[in-house]
């Protein structure tokens, strides 16, 4: 529908008056909320709490005991969850310390530094692509820019990014080295991969020998309703003949501790294989008490699974709030549109073009933090100045529901400006 259909412009003149009587009294409250990152709330951290409820030894089921050096590819017990978690063998996994994050940035670096299965290492090249389908993770974008790659921008949909876009571009540049994927309730819009497309990312042709796939599955079990599931990336690329295409991580930086979780990283065992290599002169060994006390805790896919819809029933609330509020004080208006994701982190709001930057700088001065907009695409640079990142978890429900409406107020000024304006 057309931008404020039906309404006059003596109308919007007095619905832009009443935003400003309504946004200057919560300006006067001097609120200080916060949704510009995707955290837990305390709440949430306290669910884990008896991870340090123990008194026994460090032993692990193969003898090793983890207040002392050894095994820098982790324990066997948390191989056997992570396994569980990405649906592939122990074999396949390398436990790493808190942060997927760092396992993804020194993937980044040796590939740089050493080349990948014997191609030229990225370093030496006279330029590296990347592709990143945005709306998506500025932190992914953020490591591209580090290491002066050329980002391309690739438009995400329903059921992930526009592949016929991908496999054009990869067919034809032999610099195209990769791409960011975050298949599970996707940051920021919450897609979940469809079958079509896995396959269609693990059997393409690509001209970079090296073409890699960089999984990062941080919400493969962080379901708000039903158990969402996906098709099984590693072993796509093996029946497609593409054994070594793709590197999977995740984490339980939102399942425990934020600040002190476990990682994981996957791939074919030749991969695992150079990694461990490499891994080996960088490191003795992980933190493998936290390994341990992590394997107790969690015990396995069950364990997890009953942990998580603990998680979920914290969360459907704010999630929920958030859709009703949105659709209580936008919808009709055809200035605003958003998603309402089953799972993982984030809801992704669309503004009308050319507004989000003013929608933001707005709510910053009511005293609502939200995450800065163009952050969800390369170089912090949204083309039509559309999108913002909502980020619920983390405040309490009424702080959240009050940082909302604030954030409906600003929208609809936003667009009420403009417009008047145009």
């Amino acid at each position: 529908m057309s931008v404020y259909e039906g309404f006059s412009k003596q109308q919007l003149i007095i619905r832009k008056k009443e935003m400003e009587q309504r946004f200057s009294c919560y300006r006067k409250q001097n609120l200080k909320l916060d949704m510009s990152r995707g955290k837990p709330c305390s709440e949430q951290l306290d669910l884990s709490n008896a991870i340090f409820e123990y008194n026994g030894d460090f032993i692990t089921e193969e003898g090793c005991d983890c207040r002392n050096y050894g095994l820098p590819d982790g324990i066997s017990e948390m191989k056997k969850i992570f396994a569980e978690i990405l649906g592939v063998g122990s074999e396949n996994v390398i436990v790493g310390n808190s942060s997927s994050l760092n396992m993804m940035y020194d993937t980044f670096v040796r590939a740089y530094l050493f080349g990948i299965n014997g191609c030229e290492p990225w370093g030496r090249l006279e330029k590296v692509r990347f592709l990143c389908p945005s709306p998506g993770y500025d932190r992914h974008f953020a490591i591209c820019e580090q290491f002066n790659m050329d980002m391309i921008t690739i438009p995400m949909k329903e059921d992930g990014p526009d592949m016929d876009m991908v496999e054009e571009l990869v067919r034809e540049d032999e610099l195209i080295k990769g791409i960011w994927c975050i298949p599970m309730y996707s940051n920021p819009t919450g897609a979940v991969y469809s079958d079509d497309v896995v396959k269609r990312l693990a059997g393409m042709k690509t001209k970079a020998a090296d073409f890699r796939i960089f999984w990062d599955n941080a919400y493969a079990v962080h379901h708000l309703y039903e158990e969402n599931k996906i098709l099984n990336i590693l072993d796509e690329c093996q029946k497609a003949g593409n054994a070594d295409r793709v590197y999977m991580f995740a984490s339980t930086a939102k399942i425990t501790f934020a600040g002190s979780g476990v990682a994981a990283m996957a791939s074919s065992l030749d991969n695992v294989r150079q990694i461990k290599e490499k891994i080996s002169i960088q490191k003795i060994c992980s933190n493998k008490i936290n390994q341990f006390l992590h394997a107790r805790f969690l015990k396995d896919y069950d364990g997890i699974r009953a942990h998580m819809e603990k998680h979920a029933k914290i969360l459907r609330p704010k999630f929920e709030a958030v859709s009703d509020i949105l659709s209580r004080n936008l919808s009709g208006l055809g200035i605003a549109s958003w998603t309402t994701p089953r799972g993982g982190y984030f809801i992704s709001l669309d503004v009308h073009e050319g507004c989000a930057k003013k929608v933001v700088e707005k709510a910053k001065e009511a005293g609502v933090t939200l995450t800065p907009a163009g952050a969800t695409f390369p170089y912090g640079r949204d083309p039509n100045d559309r999108n913002i990142r909502i980020a619920p978890t983390y405040p309490p429900l009424e702080e959240l529901k009050s940082a909302v409406e604030v954030l409906c107020i600003c929208v609809e000024l936003a667009v009420l400006e403009k417009i008047l304006q145009d």
